[in-house]
């Protein structure tokens, strides 16, 4: 969750000025754009992961994008992330990409939807062997 919350300021800073804007200006982002999808991706995604919603395919596109941005963005500035700025881009991209092998956690909406679908099947089992049908 603490993941995911960092994540979401990164969104919300490129499409809303909050909790501060772009440097060096603070303003936003053209929603029509590499950096404004990027900027929609960390908000939306960052939200659907804290709330543990569709946690495993979000997870692997914000892996994705973290990796896309490492690549066009740091690593032409050299190759060790240290040195190049995309230590955040690096991690993000590894512990997202965890995460999409992972799967939710026990709080998240995803687990819950599970449980209630897994009760489903098994009232639905027992009522179909109680009545003698297979």
């Amino acid at each position: 969750m603490a993941v995911a919350f960092l994540f979401m300021q990164a969104g919300s800073m490129k499409l809303l000025a909050y909790p501060m804007g772009i440097p060096p200006h603070g303003g936003t982002v053209n929603l029509i754009s590499e950096i404004g999808l990027a900027g929609i991706l960390e908000l939306v995604g960052g939200f659907l992961l804290f709330i543990g919603l569709f946690s495993r395919t979000t997870a692997f596109i914000l892996s994705g994008e973290m990796a896309v941005a490492y690549f066009q963005v740091h690593f032409p500035r050299g190759w060790w992330p240290i040195m190049n700025g995309g230590i955040d881009a690096m991690l993000y991209c590894f512990v997202f990409l965890y995460f999409s092998a992972a799967g939710p956690g026990a709080w998240s909406i995803d687990s819950f939807r599970s449980r209630r679908y897994e009760n489903r099947l098994k009232k639905t089992n027992s009522q179909h062997s109680t009545n003698g049908e297979r």
